[in-house]
């Protein structure tokens, strides 16, 4: 292999080649590595190393295009986060201008207009901005930042006057609501009065003026009339408290009378009402339906008047009189235990303890005192027109007796008439062969008139030989 050998360089031209390569190169980076074939070759490194190189030039250009779309997208980043802030402004503001209408306040609307053009202006002032490409004077991480501020705040504003706007519509709900419940407290009030007059006052007000001496049978069935409207609004009430209290109704009148059929399902009512008027009744036939250590005035035919009379006067006092007044004056008087016993006796444990989820009533009962319950109260009036019949039918001076109409009996418009009207116009006579199904309410008999009964005729009743 030859060997190539750098030649001599004169000496008075050295110096002038080497003042020539200083220029160019820095010889202080010149290194020197070894070739394949062990000769060593000089190489100077230039002094800057992006002058002589068009890769590093091109990658140098591509990063300054890049830094550039870094800030132009930056830029943009941060004008859409400002546009953005800028319209939940307006939202915020138009939702206090809605607000500042009811209650009309001027300053709150003046205010609520003028932010509103003041974020108007803004906007337009972005949007010249960007058209123009006018963006260098805005910064984008700090207009970022503020713009989400301004955002957050403006949210913050939005949910205080939408929170304030429900806070006002459940005031007027709960004035509403509180109107609507005075109105309906007075409407009860109301109906209370109107039902207290027709029960206590209206009916029995007829008995006012009449006179001992003129007493007669018709008396009887009037107020009898009166009685049974008081006791069908006990037994409606009762009713409904099953109702609420989830019974089954057509269960509970199956279990009074399990082979009963109803002509509709409201007819199961006659079934409770015969319950209700076999309980108060019995004993009707006796004076003061014969309580324990209850002796009735002598019947022979010396006092004949004098007892008639007797009962007459108590019948007038207590139809005049507050129930629940006398009751309190009088605890331990016949009509006092007479409520107790057939209220104890009508409304069983079971059933007040299903009804009213305690035996608070009954309890009081127990004990001498009278409950202050609508139940109780239905229950007392009933209680006082059952025992003031029983006192107006022993004023006659004649025997008194109740009849029950047997199952299946034989339909007589002389004992009995039909609770369902339809039942009778169904059939061409009551010569058809009617028959009934229970007594409902019995009937009386004071000497020889007697008032009829009444009876329920099922349609399977009808249909029986």
């Amino acid at each position: 292999m030859e060997t190539i050998k750098c030649r001599s360089i004169p000496s008075s031209n050295k110096s002038k080649i080497a003042r020539t390569f200083q220029k160019v190169i820095n010889l202080k980076t010149a290194t020197r590595i070894a070739s394949n074939n062990g000769i060593g070759i000089c190489m100077f490194a230039p002094q800057n190393k992006f002058e002589d190189d068009p890769t590093t030039i091109y990658k140098s250009h591509n990063a300054y295009k890049d830094d550039s779309k870094a800030k132009r997208k930056a830029l943009l980043d941060a004008l859409v986060a400002k546009v953005f802030a800028g319209i939940t402004t307006i939202k915020a503001a138009y939702a206090e201008l809605q607000m500042a209408q009811n209650p009309y306040s001027s300053d709150a609307i003046h205010a609520a207009d003028q932010a509103v053009v003041e974020e108007l202006k803004l906007l337009s002032e972005l949007k010249r901005s960007f058209f123009k490409n006018d963006l260098d004077h805005l910064s984008p991480q700090v207009t970022l930042m503020l713009a989400n501020i301004q955002e957050q705040q403006s949210l913050m504003k939005t949910y205080e006057i939408t929170i304030k706007k429900l806070e006002m519509e459940t005031e007027v709900k709960e004035s509403d609501i509180s109107a609507l419940k005075k109105q309906l407290d007075e409407s009860i009030a109301f109906n209370k009065s109107l039902e207290k007059k027709l029960n206590e006052s209206g009916p029995l007000s007829m008995f006012d003026n009449i006179q001992f001496s003129i007493l007669n049978p018709t008396h009887f069935v009037q107020f009898l009339h009166s009685a049974l409207r008081s006791m069908r609004s006990f037994v409606k009430l009762m009713v409904r408290e099953m109702d609420v209290a989830h019974w089954d109704i057509e269960a509970a009148a199956k279990a009074i009378e399990p082979e009963s059929i109803f002509a509709k399902p409201t007819h199961r009512c006659f079934v409770f009402e015969s319950f209700v008027s076999k309980t108060m009744f019995e004993g009707f036939n006796h004076p003061n339906f014969m309580l324990p250590n209850e002796s009735p005035p002598p019947m022979d035919h010396h006092h004949h008047h004098q007892s008639g009379e007797h009962y007459f006067n108590k019948f007038k006092k207590l139809k005049s009189v507050n129930p629940r007044h006398y009751l309190t004056q009088n605890p331990i008087s016949s009509f006092a235990r007479f409520t107790r016993a057939k209220y104890l006796q009508l409304v069983h444990a079971k059933m007040e303890c299903s009804l009213f989820g305690n035996l608070n009533q009954r309890k009081l009962v127990n004990s001498g005192g009278f409950p202050d319950s609508a139940f109780f109260t239905a229950f007392l009036e009933m209680a006082r027109r059952v025992w003031s019949l029983n006192l107006l039918a022993f004023s006659f001076g004649e025997n008194v007796s109740i009849f029950q109409v047997s199952k299946n009996s034989r339909f007589s418009e002389v004992y009995m008439e039909s609770v369902t009207h339809e039942s009778l116009l169904e059939n061409d006579s009551v010569d058809a062969g009617l028959r009934v199904d229970f007594t409902v309410v019995p009937g009386f008999m004071i000497g020889n008139t007697v008032i009829q009964s009444q009876v329920y005729l099922s349609p399977a009743a009808s249909l029986r030989v």
